[in-house]
């Protein structure tokens, strides 16, 4: 008789979180998370003390998933692991592991791709929101990646615009570090600018060729020059105007990720707008979206804070239509720092 339910592990291992997740086709089960915060004190990851930690991490974690999800090792259908892209050493451990399991329980192998995976991340089943349509646009922003993608099938993503220097998840920490705000600053930027006034700066909007590319090198440079500037006159202007630093650095690149998003859409009459990646947990890129429904007559998805940043759901997602496919992969395959998107 025909099994009815499809179990996957997952494992994702790009960045600096150490990720396992159960799911039973694409309902997830168990989605655990290690976090890594031995890269506050250095302003940043650091690859050879990530590698280091996956490897402390994966067993427990995925002990935990399974656990969790109240499944045996024994009862897994499949095994999904990020391929890449990231930071080779800590792909290593995770595919490394997935690889051995895989043969030890005798069951297939499924290597994905990490940022379809923050793209496909809308289609885990959620009784609160339904999947966006093919065709749909998706803005992938996070600390490595800064895309607009048209989306036509769960395999085929074309990038309509992506940026030619920093992501913006780049932008907001470099921009906190210049503040004296410790790693990672994204997030606090977003706390104090909601205390602040987002018109109390204003900064330039760099230009790209491809209207639709993003450049945010620029306006890490403009803050700054503003910042030694204000400072030669005020010592204390960092710590007397933090709010409306944050809040004015914010409302410019939400501003810029709005405007290409807008520009792909009416070039490309997709009216399905979605967003993914670790900087879409942002609430003012959440709030400025949902309120573009009504102004742009858009229908947009926003993912659970939980499948914003590096988590395994989203791999085994991925995983789960792979398998659905049989699309299964060899033993031998290799980790990869630098995958295309349609990799």
């Amino acid at each position: 008789m025909e099994k009815k339910t499809i179990h996957i592990l997952s494992i994702e291992s790009s960045c600096d979180d150490t990720s396992a997740a159960i799911l039973e086709n694409s309902k997830v089960l168990s989605n655990v998370v290690a976090n890594q915060n031995i890269h506050a004190a250095y302003g940043g990851v650091v690859p050879e003390l990530a590698s280091r930690a996956h490897q402390q991490n994966i067993v427990p974690v995925v002990d935990q998933a399974l656990k969790q999800a109240d499944i045996n090792k024994n009862d897994l259908d499949a095994i999904a692991f990020t391929q890449g892209p990231g930071l080779m050493g800590s792909l290593l451990v995770g595919t490394s592991f997935a690889k051995s399991l895989s043969i030890a329980l005798n069951i297939p192998l499924l290597a994905i791709n990490h940022m379809q995976a923050h793209v496909l991340a809308h289609f885990i089943d959620d009784k609160n929101q339904s999947p966006p349509p093919f065709p749909f646009l998706c803005l992938t922003i996070s600390g490595g990646h800064t895309q607009i993608l048209k989306v036509t099938s769960f395999k085929h993503f074309e990038i309509l615009g992506e940026t030619i220097d920093d992501a913006v998840g780049e932008a907001f920490d470099k921009t906190a570090k210049l503040l004296g705000l410790p790693y990672p600053g994204g997030p606090l930027i977003d706390k104090y600018a909601k205390d602040g006034d987002p018109r109390a700066f204003t900064f330039s909007k760099p230009k790209t060729k491809n209207p639709l590319d993003f450049s945010f090198s620029g306006l890490k440079t403009a803050v700054l020059y503003f910042l030694q500037k204000e400072q030669k006159l005020n010592p204390s202007f960092i710590k007397n105007r933090l709010n409306d630093i944050c809040a004015s650095v914010q409302f410019t690149i939400v501003n810029i990720l709005m405007e290409r998003i807008k520009l792909a859409s009416e070039l490309t009459g997709i009216k399905h707008i979605a967003i993914a990646g670790g900087v879409s947990a942002n609430s003012e890129i959440r709030s400025t979206l949902k309120s573009m429904e009504t102004s742009s007559g858009w229908t947009t998805y926003i993912p659970k804070f939980e499948y914003t940043t590096d988590n395994a759901a989203m791999i085994g997602i991925v995983g789960y239509f792979k398998y659905l496919n049989k699309e299964f992969d060899k033993d031998d395959i290799k980790a990869s720092s630098s995958l295309d998107i349609n990799q």
